[in-house]
């Protein structure tokens, strides 16, 4: 089930709300119930043979979970079990999400012409796994308090997060589903929640669904020979600011959902068009993601305690690791390695500023300076991210250099150029969600250092219930083109 779809909002969503503050009045248990087994419908409507496959993954890392527990509270071995628990979750995602990409890598290196089976993928599975894993490792360290079976079942599957994240924390979650006041309706939460959530419905339907015509025609196989250099760089551009708001807009969805339900989701996207460098931008991007590998692979790995040559292969190693994450292909292993790169390059970069004695970024033209490198490198990284193959990849660079022909600015027809430069200034000059809607809780994290004028802050009154209501019905007049978000294929 979509967000951005009729069924979602006048069908799933108001009868989940209800049932969910009926229930509370009476116990706040039979409410997470109710919304625990809301978020397994929610699920099942994709397909529900699938649902099997991630009660069968609850059902086994709640069971693990509670046992590395018990046995990290005795003082007993728990890294054998650890590996076990956490090494059936990966051959689970190995098989659904890697048997054919690593199959076809096998047989073309070894020039067999072997069949390999396609297995479907299990939306989520991804997020539910790696959100299960951090689960097990916390548990094993002891730094898990024992939730009810119930709680857990909602940690998993909450459907705000359940299809394309945040990746949550059970720190985060299980103790705000534990407090009896989160099960009545509050009206600051419910008016806070609808605001961002109709605004990120806008952003999807209107803005990101608009800009992906263009970047779908620059990356169609058959048409990437033909790209000219302003054609290439236009619909490199035009993924860039899909992808952008078509993934601020589920994130802002999903924190508007949580908030009608009395629940603040972790913080995971904060302008990062807006970033001055690289390190800024993965502190910007998919936040709980790079949490995640930060916690549970790079520190692991070694983090930076070895010298600076181990931190860069970490670094390498975490990011390729990371692109391999969100798709089984060259493509995204490529990715991954040039974002590596990148943290590599910067950390060098940082590291030979401070032996001179120069902090970057300090003056305006080095944060121009670097906001510019970065957001150059991070558009040539979505070409692989984009293509949906080596070849075609490599076809649009070499368009983007010149090497395919200079095609003059007509290339591109005015209505695209107006959509470029518009959602250009919004990503890189607009204010983000947390800074729109000023101090209201809306989310977990630190709150942002810049503010944005009052006059763009958001408060109760009929300017901004109007603004709502408007961006609501041309949302519901745009969404007879419902499309999938981006981030449902990781």
């Amino acid at each position: 089930m979509l967000f951005n779809s009729y069924a979602f909002i006048f069908g799933f969503l108001p009868v989940t709300l209800l049932g969910f503050f009926l229930l509370g009045r009476r116990s706040a248990l039979a409410a997470a119930t109710w919304l625990a087994l809301a978020s397994v419908v929610f699920y099942a409507w994709w397909d529900w043979h699938f649902s099997f496959v991630l009660l069968a993954s609850i059902l086994l890392n709640y069971a693990a979970g509670r046992i590395l527990a018990a046995r990290a509270a005795a003082g007993s071995e728990v890294r054998w079990p650890l590996l076990l628990a956490v090494g059936a979750n990966l051959l689970a995602l190995g098989y659904y999400k890697y048997m054919g990409f690593f199959a076809v890598a096998a047989a073309e290196l070894l020039r067999l012409d072997l069949p390999v089976a396609q297995v479907a993928l299990p939306i989520g599975i991804s997020f539910f796994t790696f959100t299960q894993i951090a689960f097990l490792v916390d548990a094993a360290r002891g730094r898990v308090s024992e939730p009810s079976f119930v709680h857990y079942l909602l940690f998993v599957t909450y459907f705000p997060h359940l299809i394309a994240g945040p990746v949550l924390h059970h720190a985060e979650m299980i103790p705000q589903f534990r407090r009896k006041e989160a099960y009545a309706p509050r009206e600051e939460a419910i008016a806070v929640g609808l605001t961002v959530f109709l605004l990120g419905l806008f952003k999807k339907v209107v803005l990101a669904d608009e800009v992906a015509v263009y970047a779908n025609a620059a990356f169609a196989p058959g048409h990437a020979p033909s790209l000219g250099c302003v054609e290439a760089w236009g619909g490199t551009l035009a993924y860039t600011l899909q992808i952008y708001f078509d993934f601020s807009a589920y994130s802002d969805m999903a924190v508007g959902l949580s908030r009608l339900f009395n629940i603040r989701l972790p913080a995971n996207f904060e302008s990062p068009y807006q970033a001055c460098s690289v390190i800024d931008f993965w502190r910007r991007w998919h936040i709980t993601l790079s949490r995640f590998l930060r916690d549970y692979l790079y520190i692991p790995l070694g983090g930076n305690r070895r010298g600076r040559l181990r931190r860069h292969a970490n670094l390498m190693a975490t990011m390729v690791l990371g692109g391999l994450w969100h798709g089984a292909g060259w493509t995204f292993l490529i990715w991954g390695a040039l974002h590596g790169f990148y943290l590599m390059l910067n950390h060098a970069w940082r590291h030979a500023c401070s032996k001179v004695g120069i902090a970057p970024g300090d003056s305006i033209a080095g944060r121009i300076a670097g906001w510019a490198v970065t957001f150059l490198a991070v558009m040539m990284a979505w070409v692989f991210f984009r293509a949906p193959d080596l070849q075609t990849a490599f076809t649009v660079l070499r368009a983007m250099a010149g090497l395919q022909g200079i095609a003059p600015p007509v290339a591109m027809d005015a209505r695209e150029i107006l959509l470029l430069t518009a959602l250009s200034a919004i990503a890189l000059l607009a204010p983000n969600i947390r800074q729109i809607m000023g101090r209201n809780d809306l989310v977990l994290g630190p709150v942002p250092a810049t503010r944005p004028d009052r006059r763009l802050q958001w408060r109760p009154g009929v300017a901004w219930a109007t603004a709502c209501f408007g961006m609501f019905v041309v949302s519901l007049l745009q969404m007879t083109r419902v499309s999938q978000f981006l981030y449902f294929q990781f």
